[in-house]
């Protein structure tokens, strides 16, 4: 093998896999990726054995060939050089790698032990916007587990029904949930409640935040494949389900909550910000006396101090007095883009829906806590 490329395209690809590569040595081929140079096409993958990514890569190719080449090493070697490169292989074992004066060579492994790509079967496909499936992420995302000892909650939900083109998909660690429906092209034969682990869809963002119009999902047995961009020139992404039952959100939503408040989102997040730092530090809690037209936000630490602060809002109904973690809330202010938020409430330990004024594809449940 032997090929010319220009630093910011290798760095770049690189960039992309530092985060699937594997970084333990349980299988130390895991940690290299597969370059597979040839005249008609070239592309890297590289795999933690639970996602896996193929990425085209733009190259000039004098001698064909592929290699398992050390993702972290080559990658703080690229960055710390200057100029177009110069990879060679030598004898499948080494790689050289030229740039001006400076001259490398890395210990490799044969393209023979890396991991075959999965096979998958009976593929059903379905396709999205990749700026809406970008928006669908990043609404639920930060609402599900992370290390919960109930490992499906560390993933999202993707929901498809048959006969409905659209798709839900949701997150939830037991204390929040949070929730987004938009139409989808393609139709699925049977329902489809598929676990979608956080760490995999946390890295599709890096491939969906770019100009590609459509993202094709095809749904196997146990894996689903993201293909963002042209059938030729686009990223592969793949990734492992997470086996076993999601909770049944669909009753977790409050229908009948009576007492709706409605208030500014951007001076919502700034007296919660605020306030919130005289909260203990892990439960961040906060107070909200709720009142005819009047919000007051408070917080006590007996090691600290207390914080106050009164805001207007939208509300008639009983005075009402409930506590919340302030991070959920500032969580979910991040994600809405309306300029007004709604919080529906019923009493002091039921279920609290958020909202965006006047939308209803996205929605979050927040359980209070005990004052």
């Amino acid at each position: 093998m032997k090929l010319n490329v220009s630093k910011d395209e290798m760095q770049e690809k690189l960039s992309n896999i530092q985060n699937i590569v594997e970084k333990r040595n349980a299988m130390p081929v895991l940690s290299h990726f597969l370059l597979n140079a040839g005249k008609k096409g070239s592309y890297i993958v590289a795999t933690d054995l639970e996602t896996a990514l193929k990425e085209p890569i733009e190259v000039r190719v004098e001698e064909e060939g592929r290699l398992c080449i050390p993702a972290r090493k080559l990658f703080e070697i690229v960055r710390e050089m200057d100029g177009d490169l110069l990879l060679e292989s030598v004898d499948e074992q080494w790689l050289k790698i030229r740039a001006g004066a400076s001259d490398f060579r890395v210990a490799c492994l044969l393209a023979s032990e890396f991991p075959a790509w999965p096979v998958m079967e009976d593929v059903e496909e379905i396709t999205i916007d990749a700026t809406v499936l970008m928006e669908m992420i990043e609404k639920t995302i930060y609402s599900a587990g992370e290390s919960d000892t109930r490992y499906t909650l560390n993933g999202l939900l993707f929901h498809a029904q048959p006969g409905n083109k659209s798709l839900t998909i949701v997150g939830t660690d037991g204390h929040r949930l949070a929730l987004i429906i938009k139409q989808m092209d393609g139709e699925v034969k049977d329902e489809k409640r598929l676990i979608v682990p956080r760490k995999a869809v946390s890295e599709l963002r890096r491939f969906l935040d770019r100009e590609a119009e459509k993202t094709k999902i095809s749904i196997g047995k146990n894996h689903l494949l993201f293909s963002v961009g042209s059938a030729s020139g686009g990223v592969q992404f793949l990734t492992r389900l997470i086996e076993g039952t999601y909770p049944n959100y669909e009753n977790v939503i409050p229908q009948a909550n009576e007492k709706k408040v409605s208030i500014r989102r951007d001076t919502f997040t700034k007296v919660l910000r605020r306030v919130s730092v005289m909260s203990r530090e892990r439960a961040n809690a906060v107070r909200f006396d709720i009142g005819e037209d009047s919000l007051v936000v408070s917080s006590s630490n007996p090691d600290i101090g207390e914080a106050r602060e009164e805001v207007a809002i939208d509300y008639k109904g009983d005075r009402l007095s409930i506590g919340f973690n302030a991070r959920y809330l500032i969580d979910v202010l991040g994600v809405v883009r309306s300029e007004n938020v709604v919080l529906e409430l019923q009493d002091p330990l039921s279920p609290v829906l958020v909202k965006g004024e006047g939308g209803e594809d996205y929605r979050c449940v927040i359980m209070p806590m005990r004052i």
